[in-house]
């Protein structure tokens, strides 16, 4: 016969069932405990990911130049849903960032070598601090951002900002 402790250390025997149930729960993890009336997800097809978009409050629509270090997709993220809906392309001009509204259309510049390339900004990341931006590996080689390099101080100017009352605003990269 299996023991067990209560909340005041006092041993108690188990019932076969209780062991079960308890064993059933510790093999199934939390989802056997999940919310009434939850169903399933269909094979082939994933739940949304839950607190992946910035919240609001952290979106930056002051359209002014942000100065930090670029880094790039991994050619594993080809394919996988961005934050705004589409499909990552790994030879598009799509990047990510923290901070600036999805949609927004902005000029990089790596403060190396001079060069830059325009992006839209469509998912959310990276989680990296110091780095304010992803981008996509073909507009990382546009400003001769190397696989090897991995990262590269940049200027990220905003040329055009989406604001939340569905205007644009001309940002910092438009003059």
């Amino acid at each position: 016969m299996a023991f067990s402790r209560n909340k005041f250390g006092e041993a108690f025997p188990m019932t076969q069932a209780r062991v079960l149930a308890f064993t059933a729960l510790l093999a199934f993890g939390s989802a056997a405990l999940g919310p009434a009336g939850a169903q399933a997800v269909p094979r082939g097809e994933t739940k949304p990911r839950v607190g992946t978009v910035a919240p609001s409050r952290n979106v930056d629509h002051s359209g002014r130049k942000q100065v930090g270090q670029a880094s790039f997709y991994a050619r594993q993220f080809a394919g996988r849903k961005m934050a705004d809906g589409t499909r990552m392309d790994p030879m598009d001009d799509n990047a990510a960032s923290k901070s600036l509204p999805l949609g927004t259309v902005a000029k990089v510049t790596n403060l190396e070598t001079g060069q830059s390339a325009v992006v839209t900004i469509q998912d959310r990341g990276p989680y990296v601090p110091g780095r304010i931006v992803d981008l996509s590996p073909a507009t990382a080689g546009q400003i001769g951002l190397t696989p090897r390099d991995g990262i590269a101080p940049v200027e990220v100017a905003p040329i055009s900002v989406p604001m939340p009352d569905g205007s644009v605003k001309r940002g910092a990269g438009a003059k």
